[in-house]
């Protein structure tokens, strides 16, 4: 292996011979044999191991694999034309939270394989992954799987196959074209023709795509004889998966160097033309550092690894480095590099490659690393669901206290999509996840791998607040000095700004300078000019605009009011849980000239109180979080799902079946899924599984407002009455 990773540390400074891709797929699509085979290809692994792995639970698969469920990347080296290139292919683990591995993997890679069944199709969960790729601008291209089932099960011939492909990929094309930014709606669809759509079986460790069928003068009619004649072993000889594969990699995909040009003003919203703008747009390795975590594991020996993108800049080994989030400066300890899915210790790296960064203690997935406290950090990595299930959690012993901390903040870090509450003064501690399942998941792993004994209690559902018609005339919030008055007026945001936002087309953040894009995004979403310039702050789906004219002092206090506007969207006037689709004016400011008398002490109150006046004039009320989950079972159980959606207050949208499947769509409120896991178990004897398709809120029934309101501010020891 020393040789392959001199060639890897040859080719870390030749830009245009990098491709930093992801594979994305549905659950059990066949991601974990598709990579297995890539690395087998690349000569990182075993033949016998390639594709068998995939047998074992996860947890033994990965110490069987050598590649632990914790690898951030694997770097292969794959010749085309003669030339060798390097390819960085982050590995996203496929468990029940894939979803939020998978967003934290698009930051660091600007391709991306969307791996679908051939036989299944498009599934819910390919267009989550494809969203995902495509809010990041990664490009996708297609591999679909499975190909021997429409053989050997379906017994189809050459033309009902292809006819079956041409369905696939005018799905995949039709989301990219909804999906995507306008200019590469089109720009990227996947094409049989020039090889950026591929074929095969990753079971089989074959793949075809048309430039390679013509070059090796390969037929679909060669493929459905080996299968017949029951010689498939021959496939993989004459069309091995990583070839073919990689060959559409290395020309559809693109360098680091093409992709921060277009990648850069999306991620990263600092002023393009500074001259760290400049060093990010062309990946200068001369430049300002600039490096992404989007993942950190622990290991046993060498402790916290931060994985990411250098942007760029060089890692080099000892340097200080300053973490944005975090607002404190460290020094680097280790660089990495993978050689297969080993890790190497290098003294150096250049921008564009994925790497491994000892030393980083508190990074977080999403932190931005540089030289200086000054630069614009990336922003921040955002997952489609928001968590809407909470569990409080105790250690049971006293004495674990501190170590179950420890062990909550290791948890975050390594799934930032469960949000983590630490209370040190009660020991109560909350752990916000996407379900019930997602949250037991974790508990397991605190107990068995963890080693702390927890006790949590039943989970809680987290709602939103918003508010329903405009507030009539201001709201007044005055400073406990009475000398400064600040208005405020509250509406609903507009469902055009709502979408949009959720969407990703608007970005989210406090609004410095002058932001073209952010304006132009707002104008395309029905806002109008002058609005738009006014727009100070977006956070957490809501909105705060100065409406105010000609006042002398704003830019000293408008910090102070984006502070407390995100403090109340966080915790609304209700039932103190966050708030959505809230547009918050700031119509009038009466200011005392004496700087001295208009500090936060002053102004935060006032603020605080003018919004929360505002909300609840303005028919305030509670939404639920409500999923629309998939469903599928045996046909014969098509009747217990129905009843099953029906007792827990769900609707039934769709039903298909095919075969002996049925697969069953339904909204259902989370409240009432407490229990669903078990509930289908029984229903179905076993047979049935449930994934989550889309998560929205929706208006809780006027009949449950009030019992729900109370409730909540009962456990929140809020006073009965509503107010403030």
């Amino acid at each position: 292996m020393a040789k392959m990773a001199d060639k890897v540390k040859t080719l870390m400074n030749k830009p245009e011979r990098i491709r930093n891709i992801a594979i994305a797929a549905h659950i059990d699509h066949g991601k974990t044999t598709f990579s297995d085979n890539l690395l087998f290809g690349a000569g990182m692994m075993s033949e016998d191991l390639a594709g068998k792995a995939l047998q074992l639970d996860f947890h033994e698969d990965e110490q069987e694999r050598g590649i632990t469920i914790d690898s951030a990347s694997v770097s292969m080296v794959h010749k085309l034309d003669g030339e060798e290139h390097l390819i960085n292919l982050i590995d996203t683990p496929g468990h029940v939270d894939f979803g939020g591995d998978v967003t934290r993997a698009m930051r660091a890679v600007d391709g991306c394989i969307v791996l679908t069944c051939a036989v299944e199709g498009i599934m819910p969960q390919t267009e989550t992954v494809l969203r995902q790729a495509l809010k990041e601008r990664v490009k996708p291209i297609l591999f679909i799987n499975k190909v021997d089932r429409l053989v050997k099960e379906l017994k189809l011939t050459p033309e009902a196959m292809q006819e079956r492909f041409t369905k696939i990929i005018t799905n995949v094309n039709r989301l990219i074209r909804q999906i995507a930014e306008k200019e590469y709606g089109e720009k990227w669809q996947p094409n049989v023709l020039d090889g950026s759509v591929c074929f095969g079986s990753a079971f089989h460790n074959w793949a075809l795509s048309i430039p390679y069928m013509q070059k090796k003068g390969i037929t679909f009619k060669e493929v459905i004889a080996a299968y017949e004649n029951d010689d498939w072993t021959e496939l993989k000889k004459k069309a091995p998966l990583h070839e073919v594969v990689l060959n559409a990699v290395i020309r559809h995909h693109p360098n680091p160097k093409e992709a921060q040009a277009y990648r850069i003003p999306k991620i990263w919203h600092g002023d393009p033309e500074s001259s760290v703008g400049k060093d990010l747009l062309s990946c200068n390795y001369d430049g300002e550092l600039m490096f992404v975590v989007t993942k950190v594991v622990v290991d046993p020996q060498a402790g916290e690894i931060s994985a990411g993108r250098l942007f760029s800049g060089t890692m080099k080994k000892g340097t200080i480095v300053n973490l944005a989030k975090a607002n404190q400066e460290v020094r680097v300890q280790q660089v990495y590099i993978y050689n297969g899915a080993k890790r190497e210790i290098v003294d150096d790296v250049p921008a564009g490659n994925i790497i491994g960064v000892g030393g980083l203690r508190n990074a977080y997935p999403g932190e931005t690393v540089s030289f200086t406290k000054e630069v614009d950090p990336f922003e921040a990595i955002t997952h489609i669901f928001d968590p809407v299930m909470t569990k409080a959690i105790e250690a049971k012993k006293p004495g674990d206290l501190p170590k179950l901390v420890e062990v909550l903040m290791q948890v975050s870090k390594e799934d930032p999509s469960i949000t983590i509450e630490i209370n040190q003064e009660t020991g109560e501690h909350l752990m916000h996840g996407m379900g019930e399942l997602h949250l037991e998941v974790v508990e397991n792993r605190i107990i068995k791998e963890k080693g702390v004994d927890i006790q949590t209690s039943p989970p809680i559902v987290v709602y939103r607040e918003t508010v329903t018609k405009p507030s009539q005339g201001t709201f007044e919030g005055k400073s406990p000095n009475k000398h400064n008055k600040l208005y405020f007026k509250v509406e609903p945001l507009e469902p055009e700004l709502v979408k949009a936002i959720k969407e990703g087309k608007i970005p989210q953040g406090r609004v410095k300078k002058k932001e073209q894009e952010l304006w132009a995004a707002l104008q395309e979403a029905g806002m109008d000019n002058k609005t738009a310039r006014s727009v100070r702050d977006i956070f957490k789906g809501n909105m705060l605009i100065d409406g105010t004219r000609g006042i002398v002092h704003i830019g000293e206090i408008i910090e102070m009011v984006m502070d407390m506007f995100e403090d109340v969207m966080n915790a609304g006037p209700v039932a103190r849980e966050p708030c959505f689709s809230v547009k918050v004016i700031l119509d009038d400011v009466k200011l005392h000239e004496d700087a001295i008398h208009r500090g936060p002490a002053q102004l935060y109150p006032a603020v605080r109180e003018g919004i929360r006046g505002a909300m609840a004039a303005a028919s305030p009320l509670i939404f639920e979080p409500v999923q629309t989950m998939s469903f599928e079972a045996p046909a014969d159980y098509m009747g217990e799902i129905s009843k099953l959606i029906q007792n827990k207050r769900g609707q039934l949208f769709d039903m298909k079946q095919e075969g002996e499947v049925v697969t069953v769509i339904g909204k259902l409120p989370v409240a009432e899924m407490f229990g669903l896991a078990s509930d289908l178990r029984s229903a179905t004897g076993g047979r049935g599984s449930s994934f989550l398709v889309d998560q929205n809120f929706e208006r809780l029934p006027d009949e449950l407002q009030q019992k729900v309101i109370q409730r909540l501010r009962e456990r929140k020891g809020l006073n009965k009455e509503e107010g403030q």
